[in-house]
């Protein structure tokens, strides 16, 4: 049995429906017929549409100079030195596959190429080459181009791309956001005239959620605090990752610390204590003393489990911001229960469960004698 058969089941049907779907909303204008199509796709070709765009045109690229070449590279330096590692060992998952990676920047703008480019295919080397413009705007519906757009991952196979002269290409692309929490461009794999294979999705993701770890890894920083919920080991890319410098302000954060710390995209972090119901200087001290990982509560009543990595001593601002002694944490948590309990009123039921807690957790840290049913 051929090693690609398992590759090929419901490839037909699948194939069938997209052009059915092509069909409806391309041909005949009605895009409700598209629901055999993800949302997302079903946006993008609305999109396209509405910028006038023609399904059967075929696109051309123009060349691109060795001066417009030179000043991507230039400007897009930390990313492309951040994702070279990780693209490098791309090749090793899809070996055999035909898949090919691309890295653009925000705009989608081609800034690198790695893999098994075929150079004597244009429909390879049209699209392999820095400095080439594959965004919605100037190819239609791709993964680069739907990524970036809808700040998601996603997989794209061969009829739901927008033009039909790119029916060839399958593609999975996954965005990667930058240590200041904006989109700085996106990771691609390619493939021409290959098996679907859906489960690229998943490694582009993982593969761009490495960029962006080592992409805030790389910034300057007095702290570093590795977090992650109770229960899991740190360690890993899953890790939440957030840069304080000696005054406490957050200068670089992952998206999975944005997340943990319900930060939206492109809104500024601010300072550890607004997020942290700890003092400043009690995650400096554990830095310091290569403290092992600790759980710590948020204002949000959430507690993250936290590795704190000083990078170099805190200086003295640092230090005289919140006074020269840190708050024992055993001191903290019972404040915070104790607010709980006089936001509720005194109703120590609600406290818990605001918390999170038991009822006789809540009496145990306070005492019976202070908690007020």
């Amino acid at each position: 049995m051929s090693l690609n058969t398992p590759l090929q089941t419901g490839a037909a049907p699948r194939l069938s429906q997209i052009e059915q779907a092509r069909l409806a909303a391309l041909h005949a204008g009605e895009l409700q017929g598209a629901s055999h199509l993800a949302p997302w796709v079903q946006r993008s070709w609305q999109r396209c549409l509405s910028m006038g765009m023609d399904p059967a045109r075929s696109i051309s690229f123009e060349a691109v100079s060795q001066s417009r070449i030179r000043h991507l590279q230039e400007a897009n330096q930390p990313l492309l030195k951040a994702a070279a590692p990780v693209i490098r060992s791309l090749s090793r998952a899809m070996a055999n596959t035909r898949y090919f990676a691309i890295l653009t920047d925000a705009q989608g703008v081609v800034i690198d190429v790695n893999g098994p480019v075929d150079r004597q295919d244009p429909r390879a080397a049209d699209i392999a080459r820095v400095g080439v413009d594959l965004s919605e705007r100037a190819v239609g519906t791709t993964a680069i181009g739907a990524t970036l757009t809808e700040l998601q991952p996603v997989w794209l196979h061969r009829g739901e791309h927008f033009f039909e002269s790119n029916s060839v290409y399958s593609c999975a692309g996954a965005p990667i956001w930058g240590p200041d929490g904006r989109c700085v461009g996106m990771l691609d794999l390619t493939g021409i005239h290959v098996p679907e294979q859906p489960a690229l999705k998943h490694l582009v993701a993982q593969s761009a959620r490495s960029i962006e770890n080592a992409l805030t890894l790389s910034m300057p920083h007095a702290l570093m605090l590795r977090m992650n919920w109770p229960g899991r080991v740190l360690g890993d890319d899953n890790d939440g990752l957030l840069c304080l410098d000696e005054d406490g302000l957050i200068t670089a954060l992952n998206r999975p610390a944005a997340d943990m710390l319900d930060i939206p995209p492109g809104v500024e972090p601010g300072h550890c204590t607004q997020h942290f119901a700890v003092p400043m200087q009690a995650l400096f001290d554990a830095g310091r003393h290569q403290a092992p990982a600790t759980e710590i509560p948020l204002w949000s009543g959430l507690r993250l489990q936290v590795l704190a990595q000083g990078d170099r001593p805190a200086r003295s601002t640092a230090r005289s911001a919140t006074g020269a002694h840190a708050v024992p944490l055993k001191d903290i948590e019972t404040a915070l229960i104790r607010k709980a309990v006089d936001d509720a009123r005194g109703n120590v039921m609600d406290a818990a469960r605001a918390l999170g807690i038991s009822r006789a957790t809540v009496y145990r840290k306070l005492g019976a004698g202070r908690a007020r049913r």
